[in-house]
């Protein structure tokens, strides 16, 4: 059985900000291509260019935005930040798609914001949660040398510990390798530690209608990661760069698919920093707990951008 198979509607969430949320669309679409109804969703984290604010937004400083419960809410086009008036990819995403998405705070911590998962899940009437992950930084030790943004991804992983059993969840890793931090060769050691332990679920690739469904919402939501993974799968191979050059990603067949891991044998295998994070209180504290491992963040990048002016 695929790992979405049989399920009635999916709830499917790209867990590491920005644009993750067209990664999340790659697997609404395979759900859709199993008879599901899906909603994409993601985080209320925006890329610094985006938002210079460090962190990711709380939900009582967004503006035209459905609150769900404390950490969930539905987006609209018009849901932007309350200060500033920024759009999050998510609204941009909703625009395009001409429905709404969801947005997701992981300011709360694992366990606060599973239970907003599992009660926007309910309200939606999905019955089945996707985790996407876009690179592959899910799956970080927490010593590759180009390791960047392992907050959001840890915490929203963890999350996963804490959902009742009854919601079928999945983790997905999108586009390996294609936001510049692991290498490919990296997410596939990684993935391959899971799969050592029965925690492989299977694997999809873009088929080019979906590919052109992904170029089109890229037109619309900003960027970079999934765009290369779309790249990857229209056949694009060798060396680039995004984030304005800092980071290098290598482009091959590989970043064009999207791995299915089992979220608990991730976590007790290959996921060391999510593992880690799970029984954090909030996503500051599991910062703190990062740093105790000698691990940067994204919140640390962040924050020393905006002190720094």
């Amino acid at each position: 059985m695929t790992p979405l198979q049989g399920a009635r509607r999916v709830l499917c969430v790209g867990i590491g900000g920005g644009g993750d949320v067209v990664g999340a669309l790659a697997t609404a679409e395979y759900a859709r291509s199993l008879g599901a109804e899906a909603i994409v969703g993601g985080l209320t984290w925006e890329r610094r260019p985006i938002d210079p604010e460090p962190g990711p937004r709380r939900l009582d400083e967004i503006a035209g935005a459905e609150i769900l419960n404390p950490a969930v809410a539905l987006a609209g086009p018009e849901t932007v930040t309350a200060a500033g008036g920024i759009a999050f990819a998510e609204s941009h995403m909703a625009g395009h798609l001409g429905e709404r998405t969801v947005l997701v705070d992981p300011n709360p911590g694992p366990r606060r914001v599973a239970a907003g998962l599992e009660d926007a899940a309910r309200r939606l009437g999905c019955d089945a949660l996707a985790l996407v992950d876009v690179g592959g930084d899910a799956l970080a030790h927490g010593d590759e040398p180009g390791l960047a943004s392992p907050l959001a991804d840890a915490v929203m992983l963890a999350a996963a510990r804490h959902l009742d059993r009854s919601l079928r969840v999945v983790a997905a890793v999108f586009g390996a390798g294609c936001d510049g931090e692991l290498t490919p060769a990296e997410v596939l050691e990684r993935v391959g530690e899971v799969a050592a332990h029965d925690g492989w679920l299977g694997a999809y690739g873009l088929s080019p209608e979906v590919a052109a469904k992904l170029e089109a919402a890229i037109a619309v939501v900003p960027t970079e990661a999934s765009a290369m993974a779309v790249r990857c799968a229209r056949g694009a191979r060798g060396g680039t760069t995004i984030r304005a050059g800092r980071r290098k990603v290598e482009l091959s067949p590989v970043g064009g698919l999207t791995f299915f891991l089992d979220p608990h044998i991730a976590m007790d295998t290959a996921a060391r920093l999510a593992d880690a994070v799970a029984d954090a209180e909030s996503l500051r504290d599991a910062n703190s707990i990062l740093h105790r491992l000698g691990v940067r963040s994204e919140l640390d990048y962040e924050i020393d951008k905006a002190a720094a002016g």
